[in-house]
């Protein structure tokens, strides 16, 4: 009975052994279990900028391009390219000899086609009015005369001295010296018809227009500058042949140019006109200058690989080292917000349109639903769900996904 009691106690001592084991172990488990390293940041507030970047060309505003009139070689050429030149200046004379003789033509053509209208509108030359008044006077007489005989033969059949056939005849000859008297009379007042006139009319005004055409041509020969500017091109020289149509100068006033900046189809909706912009010229990497948009796209177009919509961009302090025709890279800032609650966005999870972050609460992941604002590449401002001086985690050290409950240690 004794030694019964006495294995009953040993057995229950094993017990408890086991027990008090069983307890330390996971006790220690637990003490010494890794936990997840993680990279976390704390939640503050800064400026929130969203930009969007592309390329473009400088162009100046109002651009002048002279380009030959007609095919002919260059006479003198007065100005270098980078020439700053007031307006009215003579920058290239091109040879005219040809463009004066095609003027002097036009001018005889003119001198023709006004004395057609004026022979039209006045029933023929002088010497046509002239010949025109002496058939008339000259049928005149011989109507006179041609009723004087009718009137004398009428008399003379009346005493039997004439016959009835010398009336006849003598009245046959008056009705043809008055035919030829009405035709005489139509040629002094109506020699030509309303058509012919209106057809005199209309060769002047084909001649007077190839003067004007043929007198532009010879200005054109002699280029001044329309405006006071900068001469920033020239594609022509002394005695070098120039075919119609050639361009031969540019010139601008370089104090006032623009971009056309060619953004993706994608990124148009976020533009509006009055956006601030940054543009940067690899030519000269330190130096930025600052504009505005003007002008949004109204239509898409393919530019090289791209679909692009075409902006235009006013430079606000533009000055003489920005050249037209050079490459640019154009920066907008689409939206700014002062003093923004804000995240990195590799800390912005989303589930289900759902948006939240893992908050680190007493060394464990807390998942935290968060409404979110404005989002740029790196920054997305939280609008409510944290508080400045939240810790929240962006990742772990170790490629692990976060989850929540996680024990972790914050590690840099």
């Amino acid at each position: 009975m004794i030694e019964d009691k006495k294995q009953l106690s040993r057995l229950w001592i094993w017990l408890g052994a086991v027990v008090v084991l069983i307890i330390v172990f996971f006790a220690a488990r637990s003490l010494m279990r890794d936990r997840l390293p993680v990279r976390a940041v704390q939640v503050g507030r800064e400026e929130l900028v969203n930009t969007v970047s592309s390329n473009g060309r400088v162009e100046p505003e109002v651009n002048y391009e002279f380009h030959s009139p007609v095919a002919t070689s260059v006479k003198a050429v007065y100005v270098q390219p980078g020439d700053t030149v007031p307006a009215g200046k003579l920058l290239l004379a091109l040879n005219d000899v040809e463009a004066q003789a095609r003027v002097a033509s036009a001018e005889s053509g003119v001198k023709t086609a006004q004395a057609a209208v004026e022979a039209a509108t006045h029933n023929g030359t002088q010497q046509e009015r002239q010949a025109a008044a002496g058939d008339m006077t000259r049928a005149t007489l011989e109507r006179d005369q041609a009723r004087r005989d009718l009137e004398a033969l009428t008399k003379l059949k009346a005493s039997g001295a004439a016959s009835q056939s010398e009336v006849s005849s003598a009245r046959q000859r008056l009705d043809t010296a008055e035919a030829n008297l009405h035709a005489s009379e139509l040629g002094v007042h109506s020699r030509y018809s309303g058509a012919e006139v209106a057809r005199a009319q209309a060769m002047l005004t084909e001649a007077e227009a190839n003067l004007a055409a043929a007198r532009q041509v010879l200005t054109q020969l002699s280029i001044r500058a329309p405006i006071a500017g900068t001469i920033y091109s020239r594609n022509a020289g002394p005695t070098e042949f120039a075919d119609e149509g050639k361009l031969l100068m540019q010139m601008a006033d370089l104090r006032h140019e623009r971009v056309r900046a060619y953004f993706d189809e994608p990124e148009i909706g976020r533009l509006a006109v009055g956006q601030k912009t940054l543009i940067n010229w690899d030519a000269k990497p330190l130096h930025f200058w600052h504009g505005h948009i003007v002008r949004t796209p109204i239509t898409v177009i393919t530019y090289g690989t791209r679909t692009v919509g075409e902006v235009l961009i006013q430079i606000d302090d533009v000055d003489a080292d920005l050249l037209p025709d050079t490459n640019v890279t154009v920066k907008v800032t689409t939206s700014r917000e002062e003093n923004a609650l804000n995240v990195p966005r590799e800390a912005l999870h989303s589930e289900n349109g759902k948006s939240y972050v893992y908050k680190i609460v007493n060394d464990e992941l807390v998942r935290t639903p968060v409404t979110i604002g404005t989002i740029n590449l790196i920054q997305v401002a939280i609008l409510s769900g944290l508080k400045e001086g939240d810790t929240v985690a962006i990742g772990t050290a170790n490629g692990q996904p976060l989850q929540e409950g996680v024990p972790i240690k914050v590690v840099r």
